[in-house]
């Protein structure tokens, strides 16, 4: 029986690899043997769209594999460093090898680093997708907000505000995920404080088809109550916690807010920096 190939004449253009040419360092372009290849551990995407994977296996049944997969050498064969959706579809349609470019890649750092940053000039990734991957790159190789920006060629706020997105609840980073909502939408709840609050709001925007400006509009609407709400309570509050405030405010010059709580209570501390936080940590220290 005859394997199935590439086909379109590929095959005759592309070598294919000898065990010799494997343990070279090679930049150029190879025919490698499908089973020998490993998923990228490091890839980004989590979700592939069942109707996108099969316009691309009738793509390659008809015009062959167009652009190669990029891969890396292993001791037990290759890992893939880019083009999961192409290596899927050749193992789904049973194909024998496929086209690859092999680099020379020895760190787990610079795989992610790869594979995030091919599906971002891609735009290959929904935004959840895309805030994990830049949290990774930043928890696992101790990387700051400014330095995963520069590597992935964004501004430090852009890629500040990806990962704020996963501090949102579970249900609304999968709406977010799956196109129920915009990134206009997660970015609007992340104003509101509380997990409570971002649902409340996020069932509104589902059931009523709030645009972005209303959800704006109406986070800031919420935000103000609060705010007047609180300022009552305050002048309510007995003046010999006011006094005390205004004592600690005067020491540590900052605000102070003292809340009780039946017979006890705690006080909260601000600070407006990490500079105003050490600052604060050397007074208290010295008292």
């Amino acid at each position: 029986m005859k394997s199935k190939r590439l086909g379109k004449g590929l095959e005759a253009l592309i070598p294919q690899m000898s065990p010799e040419e494997e343990s070279e360092k090679k930049e150029k372009l190879f025919e490698i043997e499908v089973a020998r290849v490993r998923a990228n551990p490091f890839q980004p995407r989590s979700e592939f769209d069942k109707k996108g994977l099969d316009e691309l296996k009738q793509s390659i049944l008809e015009n062959g594999v167009i652009q190669p997969i990029t891969v890396r050498k292993t001791e037990e064969g290759f890992e893939l460093i880019v083009g999961e959706r192409r290596l899927r579809a050749v193992q789904e349609l049973g194909f024998d090898r496929i086209p690859a470019f092999v680099m020379d890649v020895d760190s787990e750092d610079k795989m992610l680093e790869l594979a995030l940053v091919e599906n971002i000039q891609r735009e290959d990734l929904n935004p959840i997708e895309l805030a994990r991957a830049y949290q990774r790159l930043q928890k696992e190789y101790g990387l700051t907000h400014e330095a995963v920006a520069q590597k992935v060629g964004k501004d430090r706020a852009t890629v500040t505000n990806f990962i704020r997105l996963l501090k949102l609840p579970k249900k609304i980073q999968d709406s977010l995920s799956s196109g129920q909502i915009s990134m206009g939408h997660a970015r609007a709840l992340m104003g509101l404080s509380s997990p409570s609050e971002q649902i409340g709001m996020w069932k509104k925007i589902i059931k009523q088809g709030w645009s972005v400006r209303k959800v704006e509009e109406a986070v800031r609407n919420q935000i103000e109550t609060k705010e007047k709400i609180k300022k009552v309570a305050v002048h309510e509050r007995p003046p010999y916690m006011v006094e005390i405030e205004d004592r600690l405010r005067s020491v540590l010059g900052t605000q102070i807010r003292i809340r009780k709580s039946g017979k006890g209570g705690k006080i909260e501390i601000s600070y407006y920096s990490d500079e105003d936080l050490d600052r604060l940590v050397e007074l208290l220290e010295s008292l």
